[in-house]
């Protein structure tokens, strides 16, 4: 199954912290445990910590923004009220071929 498909936008799931790290650290493993979730779904594609570490990234591909917003209610950083987000949802014009697969 190709990564992105023809027919579903992208989004950058852009996450910024609120709290210090020393907050930020005892939910790590939790988060990652969440990614590894929408990895498996297919849902995220890359996602990683900003540099300097004041938040995250994910690239994430959903039928809406709406089933996205509600799939990042679950995230442990959302629901401990650790970080902000911002989506931007937008129409690739152009794709790697090997996520086109």
């Amino acid at each position: 199954m190709p990564l992105v498909r023809d027919e579903q936008n992208l989004f950058v799931v852009d996450l910024h912290y609120i709290v210090p790290l020393e907050e930020i650290e005892p939910h790590i493993e939790p988060h990652l445990e969440f990614l590894d979730k929408h990895y498996a779904s297919g849902c995220f594609i890359a996602s990683g910590a900003k540099v300097p570490r004041t938040g995250g990234v994910i690239i994430a591909t959903a039928q809406s923004r709406s089933a996205l917003e509600r799939l990042l209610e679950d995230d442990p950083f959302k629901k401990e009220q650790l970080a902000e987000y911002t989506i931007t949802e937008f129409r690739p014009g152009r794709v790697a071929p090997q996520l086109r697969a």
